[in-house]
């Protein structure tokens, strides 16, 4: 299964019986599935399904749907005016107009008076609102297939680039674990010279002792347990990322322990060397952080 992005947008149009139909849907980056519906006056009776659908087929994301229905002229209603009442009406205006110098009725005006023009509501069957029913779904499932597609295609693009944070990620743990200050010669080097400035400063120390404190402290500045730890969540990623899915979550749960072993790793070394490698290791952790939020 395939990455998905939460961002995305599609559209589908279809007509049935003389009404078309049109939906636009789009997503944006969410915690969970939140749905925002814009429906016509008289199809709030298609809510629950719409949300119904979209919550089963999609597993993050703030989504919103727009459903337009344009009716054809010989399935609307025609108005009926009361021309009798409107002659009434128009005449009255003409006095007050003379008489008292008033503005002059326009035409919108007057049809706008209650009782001037009736719209009378269509009569519609349960056979007929059904199939309409049905057939805006199918719509709907068009639309949804085009985000989808949307959606996974942003997201075959998110996986280059996060496989190639994953890559640097992976290069840089190498280089810190190749460092010639992680050498055993480089590293009694430098006890023999931490030793040799403390004696300098003062003759009192005990150089056996000062031997062996800086052995325990060369021992917990040792970064083999955290390169071990990076290197299992490099195949950790590219295992997820091959499996696809929604797999944001794990993502994001993965890139916070790549954040922790670069942090521990930058506080543990005890060359210049490795700490710059520690300081790009988090640059890229923070770029591989920042991508997978758009990730389902």
């Amino acid at each position: 299964m395939n990455l998905q992005s939460m961002t995305g947008f599609a559209r589908a149009v279809a007509e049935h019986e003389g009404t078309s139909i049109a939906w636009e849907v789009k997503s944006v980056n969410g915690k969970s599935v939140e749905v925002r519906l814009r429906l016509p006056q008289g199809f709030e009776r298609l809510e629950p399904a719409v949300r119904q659908i979209l919550q089963k087929r999609f597993s993050r994301g703030n989504f919103q749907a727009t459903l337009s229905i344009g009716r054809a002229a010989g399935t609307q209603a025609q108005p009926i005016v009361n021309e009798a009442f409107l002659k009434d009406l128009a005449g009255l205006a003409k006095r007050l107009q003379e008489q008292f110098g008033v503005a002059p009725a326009t035409s919108d005006g007057l049809l706008s008076l209650r009782g001037v023009l009736d719209i009378p509501e269509t009569v519609e069957t349960e056979e007929a609102r059904a199939a309409l029913d049905a057939a805006i779904m199918v719509a709907l499932e068009v639309a949804l297939k085009g985000l989808e597609q949307a959606r996974q295609s942003e997201g075959a693009a998110l996986a280059l680039l996060l496989s190639g944070h994953i890559d640097m990620i992976e290069a840089l743990t190498l280089r810190a674990e190749v460092d010639p200050s992680r050498e055993t010669v480089a590293i009694r080097e430098r006890i023999a010279e931490q030793v040799r400035m403390l004696m300098d400063a003062s003759a009192n120390l005990d150089a056996t002792r000062l031997h062996m404190e800086a052995a325990f402290l060369a021992t917990k500045a040792d970064i083999r347990e955290e390169i071990d730890r990076l290197k299992t969540h490099v195949a950790s990623g590219r295992a997820l990322l091959k499996g696809g899915g929604a797999v944001g979550r794990k993502l994001d749960f993965l890139a916070q322990e790549f954040n922790r072993e670069s942090n521990t790793l930058c506080s543990k070394s005890n060359a210049a060397a490795v700490t710059a490698i520690g300081l790009e290791l988090k640059a890229v952790v923070d770029q591989f952080r920042e991508q997978i939020q758009n990730l389902e």
